[in-house]
Formats: C-alpha cells, structure tokens, sequence
C-alpha cells in the first residue's frame, strides 16, 4: 500500500504544503509573502498572519496537484523547529488537527534535518556517509550524515550564520530585500579580489560571519566619507569580494573536514546553497578533490515542504511518530 504523507512548512516566511508518496514528491507549493518587502525583513506578526490566510488554500492546490483526496491521507507532518514560533505555531495547530480529523500519525519534523535530506528528492542522491554543508540564513553548519536519520553536527556558526551575513551586508549596501540574492547577482559581475575582508578560522569545525559583518559596515563608513558615491560606483566588487570572502570560510572547514573524515560525497542545502559562487566553488572543490558532490535543485534549496515531507516519509518507515501534546519551539538540537 502506498504512503501518501501531507507535509507543511511555515518556520519563517513561506507557507508550503506539499505532498509526497513513497519518498516521492508529486507536488509541492509555495506561497511567498510580500508585506516583509517594505520593512527590509520579516515582521514576525505580519508572517504568522500571514500563514493562516495562506494555509487552507496551499494545502487545496497541493492536494489537488498530486491528485489525491484528504482521505488518501496516511499521515501528516509538519516543521517542529526552528523558526519564528508564531509562524511554527500556525503549521503545526493546521497539522495536529488535520492529523485528528483523519484520524492518522502526526510526524514532526526539524527544519535542519529536512534541508540535509532535500538530497533525497530527486536523483543522483548521496551514498551514506557523506557531509553536508547546511547553510541558511540562521544556520552554518557541518553535518556528518551516516544515514537518513542519523546525523552528527561537526560544526556550526557561533554567532551570525552565513546567510544571515549576506543579509546584513545587502542592507548596508541598501540593496532591496530580500538581499542576498542581489548580492550574489551583483557579485557575479564583479573582481572578488579587489578588497579584502577578514576570513575568520574558529577551532575545529566551527564558524564565524560576524567579524566580516563589522569590518564591511566600518570599511563602507570609511569610504563613504571620502566619496559618497563609493557604494553606487563600486557595488559589484563589493559584493564579489564579500560573498568570496564567504564562501572562502564555508569552503576551508568544508575541506578541513572531508580531508580528516576521508569523506569523499559532499553536499550543500539550506537557502544559500542556491548562492551561484558557493554553487561553483563546491564544483572546483570537488573537481580538485575527486569529490561525489551533490547540490538540490533550485525548488528545494529555499524553505519547501517537500523537504519536511521526504524527512517525514523515513521518520514513518521507523515509526517515529508524534502525539498531540508535541510543541513546536524556536530552537532545538536535533543530532
């Protein structure tokens, strides 16, 4: 008998339903929330309101997308953690009682594990083990996958994460939100060598994105005094000396750890694994390396519920089943 699983993700801005059978997405939606562009961000309030005009609809078309009826149904899963609770909160009040009126398994689900396990959507997938680079606009992390839900975090940042840098960089540049994607447009027309900013090398596996955050906010002061039109007139090396400054930090403790595990599959997710430089450095590396690498499409890099739906598709297989009483919360470990 086939698995039908009804996934839903609302960690942060992006209402998505999506719904999978036997480990196979047949469709996966997403509805986007505008009302954060005028704020340069997300308005927590604003995205929980949000979610709860977007939920009903999205899980309609998704149903009807994979054509299937809610009573084809064999279990519903939802994102746990982390996110902004509020946003959390309205997914997994929809999945609790969808779950109850259908009388089927809960399956709850971290944010983090479902971006590792995107790899699993489509083909080529990876052979375990292999590491993952997760990098997402709160997260940086180093992951060791031994299998589908067995996972090891090496590494992680220790204060901002990498997208979260790219973010903040884009506001100083006063580019629109949100911003790291204009900084990885900019940066592809610009020399990444014609300023330096500090590459930051933590112990072990560990990051850190803070120090270049502080020295390009004081090196665009600086310039901005002796030539107002410095950013406007230089906007693209800007941003390609940031994002390789970036990427350079992510690639060192990528390598660091491939080389001491002898780990030769190597992927990335998480929304800036959708960044084109980190993509093409991934590539280089792996070429110069004789890496196995793996990169999820685009669809599944950013948040999705496909992803929490494949997450939840090896959670049924072993029965990892949530009550009523589960809660979701703004952080939590998940290895």
């Amino acid at each position: 008998m086939s698995v039908n699983i009804l996934a839903i993700e609302s960690s942060c801005d992006e209402t998505s339903a999506a719904i999978v059978r036997d480990g196979k997405v047949l469709s996966n939606l997403i509805a986007t929330q505008k009302v954060h562009e005028q704020f340069g961000g997300v308005v927590p309030e604003l995205a929980s309101r949000a979610h709860m005009q977007n939920i009903v609809p999205v899980v309609d078309v998704a149903l009807k997308e994979a054509g299937i009826e809610k009573h084809d149904i064999q279990a519903v899963a939802f994102t746990q953690a982390p996110g902004l609770i509020g946003s959390l909160l309205v997914g997994a009040c929809f999945a609790k009682a969808y779950a109850q009126a259908l009388n089927v398994p809960l399956i709850a689900v971290h944010h983090m594990q479902a971006h590792v396990l995107a790899h699993f959507i489509e083909e080529p997938k990876p052979e375990f083990p292999f590491l993952c680079l997760t990098v997402s606009g709160g997260h940086s992390q180093v992951v060791l996958c031994r299998d589908y839900l067995d996972m090891e975090v090496l590494g992680e940042t220790i204060d901002d994460a990498a997208g979260e840098a790219f973010d903040k960089v884009a506001k100083m540049l006063e580019l629109p939100y949100p911003g790291g994607p204009m900084v990885d447009k900019y940066a592809q027309q610009g020399n990444p060598l014609r300023f330096k900013f500090p590459a930051s090398d933590m112990a072990g596996y560990n990051f850190s994105f803070s120090g270049i955050k502080t020295s390009v906010l004081y090196f665009l002061q600086a310039e901005k005094k002796l030539n107002p039109n410095f950013v406007a007139e230089n906007i693209e090396d800007i941003c390609a000396s940031v994002q390789y400054t970036i990427i350079k930090v992510l690639m060192n403790k990528l390598r660091k750890a491939a080389a001491e595990l002898k780990i030769k599959h190597i992927g990335i997710a998480g929304g800036v694994s959708a960044n084109s430089g980190l993509r093409k450095a991934l590539l280089e590396e792996g070429e110069k390396n004789g890496w196995q690498v793996y990169i999820p499409a685009f669809q599944y890099c950013t948040d999705n519920a496909a992803m929490i739906g494949i997450t939840a598709y090896y959670k049924y297989l072993k029965g990892e089943f949530a009550d009523m009483s589960v809660s979701p919360t703004a952080r939590a470990s998940w290895t």
